[in-house]
């Protein structure tokens, strides 16, 4: 066996480096303009259920309508209020949007990539507590909308805050204890080894309950219709963002739309198999069931009545909670019962 010399070790460390740094950038050019086309395909797509056109005036069929908005919400004035908290008002939007971009760092897209004679993973770290890293930054995400509501010194915006922070803290707990399940079948807390231990079938079919729990908490946690309870317009205004104006308001939307692709990514990691399927390449199989996963979601909005705040608070902690806890328990039991 060959022994690496100094000059061996300082030029992988180097390499390792280049790539790292390569992915963290394609991965943030991709979710940056993933987040905006989502807002377009949105906005068709809610304007084809109500039999309207949509945007179609910025460039053809209205695609370059994302950067008209972009650039839009840069030139407008950034305004803060006069008694609002000024470090906190503005900081607020960035932890929502920081923290939904980091989750996507430990998100495996495919099997190990070949290049000049390196195995490159298509994710950019595979952490070992990955799911863990994931509950961590979603948390984080509670601090934005809270700070935000009650930073503006608006009733308004403090309601919204309130109701979020209330909204996000109830439906994480259901959401954690339907990966308990997941963790269980896969033996292990890496998103890797998840999409690994489904190669031979998506854990949707053995674990359809924690399925439909996880999908309805991640509805809840990106406070889409019918849980978007802490924005509600003719109740709140806008919500817990109601006093923000230019890019400020821009990274409270940001953050919802990546929000929106990155939990989409999670169920395609956790219940559908991640990148495996046949025939095609293992990316896109991957994005196809995000595809699939983000149009339910918008169709969820454009069909859907909003629930009342009651209803909300009781789904959460008198049905899904124990639903999710019962389901560990049978999960548990069946697990004996196969290794005994």
């Amino acid at each position: 066996m060959l022994e690496m010399t100094g000059t061996d070790s300082l030029l992988a460390w180097a390499i390792g480096i280049v790539v790292l740094l390569v992915k963290l950038g394609v991965t943030l050019v991709f979710i940056l303009l993933s987040a905006a086309y989502l807002v377009l395909l949105e906005r068709k797509f809610l304007a084809r259920l109500q039999v309207r056109y949509g945007p179609n005036r910025a460039g053809p069929y209205g695609l370059l309508q994302p950067i008209a908005d972009t650039v839009k919400m840069l030139l407008k004035e950034d305004v803060v209020p006069e008694q609002a908290d000024p470090w906190v008002f503005k900081l607020a939007p960035a932890v929502v949007a920081t923290t939904a971009l980091m989750i996507y760092a430990v998100v495996p897209i495919g099997n190990d990539l070949t290049l000049f004679g390196l195995e490159i993973p298509l994710v950019v770290t595979d952490l070992n507590v990955g799911l863990l890293y994931v509950f961590a930054l979603s948390s984080l995400g509670t601090y934005g909308v809270a700070l935000g509501g009650w930073s503006s010194n608006s009733k308004y915006s403090l309601l919204g805050g309130i109701r979020g922070a209330a909204q996000m803290i109830s439906y994480e707990l259901s959401l954690g204890l339907s990966l308990v399940p997941v963790v269980m079948l896969a033996g292990s807390f890496s998103l890797v080894d998840i999409v690994q231990a489904q190669s031979r079938y998506p854990f949707v079919l053995v674990q359809p309950v924690s399925f439909i729990i996880f999908f309805i908490s991640i509805a809840a946690e990106i406070k889409r219709i019918p849980f978007d309870m802490p924005e509600a317009e003719n109740e709140l205004g806008a919500g817990y963002h109601t006093e923000y104006s230019g890019m400020r308001f821009g990274l409270f939307f940001l953050g919802e739309y990546v929000n929106l692709l990155v939990l989409g990514s999670l169920v395609a990691v956790f219940f559908l198999g991640g990148w495996h399927g046949p025939l095609l390449p293992a990316p896109v199989w991957f994005f196809g069931k995000i595809f699939v996963l983000v149009l339910v979601m918008i169709w969820m909005r454009g069909t859907l009545p909003r629930f009342r705040y009651d209803q909300l608070m009781n789904l959460g902690w008198k049905v899904l909670v124990p639903v999710a806890l019962l389901n560990i328990m049978v999960t548990g039991a069946v697990i004996l019962m196969r290794q005994s």
